[in-house]
């Protein structure tokens, strides 16, 4: 690559992180995360966290892990690109009376030590950084050799990777974007990994989305509080919004379990656990 092109390209990345970082700040997140806490929760039950551990959570939200984590006595760091979700997250801590530090910054370069953290966590976070490998590379810096790395992704063949693909054919991503999805494909985290751990353990998990309202009402919920749809709507004109919540609307009734005039879908995702080689 010569060097106007790598600085064409450098100049193009940036201005893409610049736009997720807006689509995150966007909508609310720390609203729309109230219907995923008990998932969450299932999930951090899952990591076994125990007390007095440095625990980092990498795109933590508004602290949907973070919180329960130092609540449950860890010494918690969060971080998050969105600079409201970050001040979501202390607020929150605060009224919880829990001991937690949050930190605006990007987990493609973050802020921290070498073997800082004794679990680095990131649950539906960290894979949608653009550059995959970067943050392969920092989840692996920042944990102690021995430590544990512990992300829950998105599988591509799951409910919620379907529904990115039917987001991206009416609002196609940038090229630069490498599909979030790929971090939920057992082949890919081994890959990104490597050399870098000493095992790695993945297994498919269920992650619940339950609603006391009907699939049309979800998909409103999404596009008024879920950055990444609020912005996919926001991009199109009427018809196009109209076509692109007719395909939403058909995905979520199509997998509805409910029976109750609600919405209840079940999303796979990839649980992996890394110990830091």
């Amino acid at each position: 690559m010569s060097a106007n092109a790598a600085t064409e390209h450098n100049s193009e990345m940036e201005s893409l992180k610049a736009r997720l970082k807006a689509t995150w700040e966007c909508g609310d997140y720390g609203h729309f995360a109230t219907y995923m806490a008990s998932g969450a929760l299932d999930f951090l039950e899952r990591i076994g966290i125990q007390p007095g551990e440095r625990v980092l959570d990498v795109a933590c939200g508004a602290g949907q892990i973070s919180v329960p984590a130092a609540r449950a006595g860890a010494r918690v760091t969060g971080l998050d690109l969105a600079d409201n979700l970050v001040a979501q997250a202390r607020a929150w801590a605060r009224e919880e009376g829990v001991d937690a530090t949050f930190d605006q910054g990007d987990a493609e370069a973050m802020p921290y030590e070498d073997a800082s953290f004794d679990v680095v966590v990131s649950l539906i976070g960290a894979m949608f950084a653009p550059r995959p490998d970067r943050v392969a590379a920092e989840l692996l810096r920042v944990c102690r050799p021995g430590g544990r790395i512990v992300m829950g992704n998105w599988t591509p063949e799951g409910f919620i990777g379907g529904m990115f693909r039917i987001i991206g054919k009416h609002v196609p991503p940038s090229p630069l974007m490498v599909p979030p999805a790929k971090w939920g494909d057992p082949e890919t985290v081994k890959e990104r990994f490597g050399s870098g751990v000493s095992s790695l353990d993945l297994t498919r998990q269920i992650y619940t989305f339950e609603y006391p309202f009907p699939p049309a009402d979800v998909v409103e919920f999404f596009r008024v509080y879920y950055g990444p749809a609020n912005r996919a709507f926001a991009a199109l004109d009427d018809s196009g919004q109209e076509a692109l919540r007719r395909d939403l609307e058909q995905w979520w009734s199509a997998h509805n379990q409910a029976t109750d005039g609600g919405t209840r879908c079940e999303a796979e995702y990839l649980h992996v656990t890394a110990i830091r080689r």
